[in-house]
């Protein structure tokens, strides 16, 4: 059963039916419209190719791609592509490369850079990515 709408003076529209009037603006259809658009707009490091600009342990210029199921890929124009896994253990993002598993830190991510600190045996690594899908990333 359908009901009635009729609008206020502030554009409010007011429906009747069996369950009391409901009220919705067309403000508020356009604010949830922007938040669904930004929420399947949301950064995530996943499943993109990033590029190291600065690292205090990796190559730059080396590409890393953390995959969706769990699959670390690591390719260089000076080395062999290698694999690895990554994941979160609890709330701790931990990668692991060659048998051995790293708590990773992500200190920045947004939609151009990605920027962590890993703490391998000995210093902790920074490392600073950049997509390498945009213009900063040659």
């Amino acid at each position: 059963m359908r009901g009635e709408y009729e609008h206020d003076q502030d554009g409010v529209s007011h429906r009747s039916d069996l369950r009391g009037p409901s009220r919705c603006s067309r403000k508020d259809t356009s604010e949830k419209r922007e938040t669904a658009s930004a929420a399947s707009e949301a950064v995530t490091f996943v499943n993109r190719v990033w590029k190291v600009v600065e690292s205090t342990g990796m190559t730059p210029g080396q590409l890393v791609v953390f995959l969706s199921d769990s699959t670390l890929v690591f390719a260089s124009p000076h080395e062999e592509p290698a694999l690895g896994t990554w994941g979160y253990v609890g709330e701790s993002l931990t990668m692991t490369e060659d048998g051995i598993p790293y708590t990773v830190e992500i200190l920045e991510l947004n939609a151009k850079e990605l920027r962590i600190r890993s703490y391998n045996p000995g210093a902790p690594v920074e490392t600073r990515f950049v997509r390498a899908d945009t213009e900063g990333a040659s």
